[in-house]
């Protein structure tokens, strides 16, 4: 099959071809995503490292055709249709250029840049080549998002006016988690995933936001506390830490009810209860492989349909996003040595 967007010619002989630029812990998820998914029109095809050795290792652990010694013989790849890049948030931008003048397609993991301003630009440079490319936040793309937004469309918790959610692991000696040059620390990680939670129900025209961390000797944040807040009254309060373990809950507060969400992270368990606290209903999340499958899914019908981004996560949303992630760090007085362009 041969597939057009724009003057970009992709061509899918039989399946789409999926290529991984990274081949870390993040990557290694994917590539299981894909195999277990088994999807007719999906192949995980190549892989690319920095070094050779690396790449063929996780190349025959997982089952992988191609295996390349480095990001720029990956992508000069022809066959490839779509780049799931799975480096630190401080490469997104220069590995996300690196794909789009080599005209391949883009998966980028979370947080897709550093910053609004490199977020930006590559969107710009990737329709200007008619290129499609989507922010990797796996909850945007998960059906639980959407048995979430229905119950609160439906009016039974009544209005809602708060959230609370948090998200933290004890990662503080992870090597990316640490160095400011690999834009470490909880919020663009961590804290990402409470904002994105919130932002999914209240929308993303945020009013004001009120930050606090706690710092790491190396200028990082080890612990976030924000509070966001909507025109109407509405706020959410969120946490995240690179310290400890939280139990990763999300709540969302209605005059009528509240919902409790196992896992803002991947959700679980979705409970809604009453005024009074009495459990009212449990809804069933759907059974998945990692719960990465539905963003490859919603790129594959994208690209499928000539669409140079997904509705689940447009480029508008992740620029809000990243624009909410910058007032905080500039609230906070903290920059890291990879924002330029």
């Amino acid at each position: 099959m041969v597939k057009y967007i724009g003057e970009n010619l992709i061509k899918w002989r039989d399946k789409m071809k999926v290529a991984i630029l990274g081949a870390g812990y993040i990557g290694g998820i994917m590539a299981e995503t894909i195999k277990g998914m088994a999807h007719k029109d999906i192949e995980l095809y190549a892989v690319g490292a920095r070094d050779i050795k690396r790449a063929e290792e996780f190349a025959q652990k997982y089952g992988i055709k191609k295996a390349y010694g480095s990001y720029e013989e990956l992508v000069k790849d022809e066959k490839i249709d779509l780049v799931y890049i799975a480096t630190p948030h401080s490469h997104h931008y220069q590995h996300g250029k690196l794909c789009i003048e080599n005209g391949k397609n883009i998966l980028c993991e979370k947080a897709f840049t550093v910053n609004e301003e490199q977020a930006r630009e590559l969107f710009r440079l990737a329709k200007e080549k008619n290129i499609f490319i989507t922010e990797a936040i796996w909850t945007r793309y998960m059906p639980s998002r959407e048995i979430i937004n229905g119950i609160v469309k439906s009016g039974e918790l009544g209005e809602v006016h708060t959230i609370q959610a948090n998200l933290g692991y004890p990662i503080k000696n992870v090597e990316r988690m640490r160095k400011p040059e690999l834009a470490g620390g909880a919020l663009l990680d961590l804290g990402i995933y409470p904002i994105n939670f919130s932002m999914m129900v209240f929308g993303d025209e945020v009013k004001d936001i009120q930050a606090h961390a706690v710092f790491s000797p190396e200028g990082i944040d080890f612990t976030d506390s924000i509070t966001l807040f909507w025109e109407g009254g509405k706020m959410a309060t969120l946490h995240a830490t690179m310290l400890t373990a939280t139990d990763r809950m999300g709540y969302i507060y209605g005059e009528e009810g509240y919902l409790a969400i196992t896992n803002i992270n991947n959700p679980e368990k979705i409970e809604q209860f009453d005024k009074e606290h009495r459990l009212v209903k449990t809804y069933e999340i759907p059974k998945q492989v990692s719960g990465y499958e539905y963003e490859v899914i919603a790129s594959y019908k994208a690209i499928k349909n000539s669409k140079l981004e997904c509705e689940e996560m447009p480029h508008e949303i992740t620029l809000k996003v990243m624009n909410v992630m910058d007032t905080i760090r500039k609230q906070w007085g903290m920059k890291f040595p990879c924002e330029n362009l």
